[in-house]
Formats: C-alpha cells, structure tokens, sequence
C-alpha cells in the first residue's frame, strides 16, 4: 500500500457498497499544483495502487464509482486531477497541451511508485500510453482511449483550424436539453446526465492546442511502453473514439480486447448501473494477473 506522507490528509470515513469501511484522503503534488483524491481501504492490503486520469473536461469526479468500488474490495485508488481541472490548480488553457498533461500524470505515476497500475478514460488513456514511455507501471488498462497517431485516420486541416484556444461543454456536445442527452447515451440515467452536464460545467476551461494536437495525431513509441498486463476497453455506442479504431488500438499494442456493445462513452464509467459491468471486468483483469 502506498504510504500517504503527513501532507496527504485523512478527509473522511464511509462504508463501501458491500459494508467494508473506506478511507477518503488527498494527495497535493505542491509543486505542479496538482490535487489527486484518494479512496483507501480501511485495512493495509498488498494489492497494487491503481492510479485513474480522467479525460477531456473532466476531474476525478469521474472516478467516483470506481474509487468506491475498488477501495471496498482491498485496492487503493487514486484519481487524478489534470492541471486546470476540478480541484487541481488553475492555469491559463492557451499554456497547457498534451505535454504538459502528460508531465502531470508522470508526476502522479512517480508519486505512487512503479507498482501502480494505470487507468485511463479518453485522452486520458493517451496520456497513460505517453507517460508510460518514461515511467514504470505494473499494468495498464485504456478505457476507449483516443488514438496514438499510428491507429488515427487524418482528419482535414479545416477541423483542426477550427477548434477555439479554449473550449467547454458545448464542443461535446452535451449543451443541450438532459433528455436529448439521456437518449443519445442510453446506458445513462437522468440523473447521470444531470450529474455530468453539471460537472463538465460552463466554462471553457479545456486547452485548444491540446485538441489540435489529438487530432493531428500524437505519436506514440510502441517500443518504450512496458511490457506488462494490459487491457484495452471499447464502447458500441461512443460517439468519441469508435468501437472498431478501439479495437484496432487493442491489435497494435497486442493487448485483450473488450467490448461494452451496450455502452456509451460515459456510460463505462459514469453509468449509475453500465459502471459497474466494467468495473467488474477490471477487477477481473486485476486479479488474473495478480496485482
């Protein structure tokens, strides 16, 4: 288990779904400005520390289904806030771009130790593939992850020319009427859409440059990535990342494949009951290769 320095403070005590006792705490990477929420199990376990980077607009609110369900099996997970999201610190988007949120979860990475296992969802399943480049990792596991340079189709230069310095909630589509929402994501309750529109709030606080760059494509060196377990993860109905480039991305790394044919890009990790199949196939992959 991870050892939480006096500066990680102990936040709160509630019980997981099947009655084990969970500890929430925080970890401040002070120096990046970084804020990282920790959910623990109440008793030391020797399970690997699972570290969660959310994508685009999000925050570790993202995670919070997770975060519960792991910690009240023995793992520790810790979600990660990219700078300039939820409650990391605030910073000008026109400064920040995939560099510089990779340098985040390489930080957050080196925090945990090289025992951590890496999850991320969107972009932030390429940043784990590009912060895995450079830092050791138990295993990883890429849940509709957009795509490395070497499995994305080009896209025509006026849509990359097109997307804003900065940019909020409506470049996704989701400033709209919840019940339109809650129809194109059918794996979502009301209260899901409710919750996410919420969440993914007003502002355009999400960095252009980084956008430009995902669509123009960010290479990835398939050589530099570590050769541990790993699991590629696909929704049928995302509307981001298409369930068929996910598989391709699956194929290039030579890693197990697993498709949700009935969930939305949210939905696998955000759907009050869709979370929970694909959280159970994590713990599945968790616990064949023992970590």
């Amino acid at each position: 288990m991870t050892d939480l320095s006096s500066s990680d403070r102990l936040l709160s005590r509630t019980p997981a779904s099947h009655g084990r006792p969970v500890r929430k705490d925080e970890i401040e990477l002070v120096d990046r400005g970084l804020y990282i929420e920790s959910w623990l199990p109440e008793r030391r376990s020797r399970r690997k520390p699972i570290l969660f980077v959310h994508g685009e607009l999000g925050g570790s609110w993202v995670w919070e289904r997770y975060l519960h369900h792991f910690a009240g099996r023995g793992w520790e997970g810790h979600a990660l806030n990219l700078r300039n999201h939820f409650w990391s610190q605030t910073a000008d988007p026109e400064t920040l771009d995939v560099g510089t949120y990779t340098e985040d979860v390489v930080a957050a990475a080196e925090r945990l130790g090289p025992g951590t296992v890496a999850v991320g969802h969107g972009l932030g399943g390429l940043l784990v593939l590009k912060a895995i480049e450079r830092v050791p990792v138990s295993a990883y596991v890429l849940i509709a992850p957009e795509l490395p340079k070497e499995v994305r189709d080009t896209v025509r230069p006026h849509v990359v020319r097109d997307v804003p310095d900065a940019y909020g909630r409506s470049a996704l589509g989701w400033e709209t009427l919840p019940e339109k929402l809650q129809r194109e994501h059918r794996d979502l309750t009301l209260a899901d859409v409710l919750r996410i529109q919420h969440l993914l709030g007003q502002k355009a606080f999400e960095s252009g440059k980084m956008k430009r760059q995902v669509l123009q494509g960010v290479p990835v060196d398939r050589s530099a990535l570590p050769d541990v377990p790993r699991l590629v993860i696909g929704a049928g109905l995302d509307a981001y990342v298409p369930e068929p480039e996910v598989e391709q991305l699956a194929t290039w790394l030579d890693a197990p494949y697993e498709p949700f044919g009935a969930h939305s890009h949210y939905g696998l990790v955000l759907g009050e009951q869709s979370y929970l199949q694909v959280a159970e196939t994590l713990r599945a992959f968790l616990e064949t290769n023992r970590l």
